[in-house]
């Protein structure tokens, strides 16, 4: 079992920035392939970016302003985002893998609770 706590999630302009955290604990954290997704209202939950053995891919739609990033010493998983959009506020995941790296959600076998992300205008 693996348990993932997102953190770092808040209120924030647009053009400004956050650092989301994902402390992940139970088993080899290193293995695993970590992703973000978001879900705003009303919306499905849609692919943010991964980073894996594989490498790193991003969304399209946040391709140049967010990187995602890992210590596997310390379990936890990034996601900064600069330049912030009003189109980016959501609710942000962390999900893990054992299986490899995608951009499904169907792909990941563990997720956090969520963090707020609000970009107001």
């Amino acid at each position: 079992q693996v348990q993932l706590v997102e953190s770092g999630g808040g209120l924030v302009q647009a053009g400004g920035s956050l650092r989301l955290s994902c402390a992940a604990s139970g088993r080899t954290f290193s293995r695993f392939a970590m992703g973000w997704f978001r879900q705003a209202p009303a919306k499905e939950r849609e692919f943010v970016a991964v980073i894996s053995w594989n490498g790193i891919t991003y969304a399209d739609s946040v391709k140049g302003r967010f990187t995602i990033s890992r210590d596997n010493a310390k379990n936890t998983v990034y996601l900064q985002m600069n330049s912030l959009k009003p189109a980016d506020t959501a609710v942000y995941y962390c999900a893990a893998s054992i299986f490899g790296y995608g951009s499904r959600p169907s792909d990941y076998q563990w997720w956090g609770q969520g963090t707020q992300v609000t970009v107001a205008s």
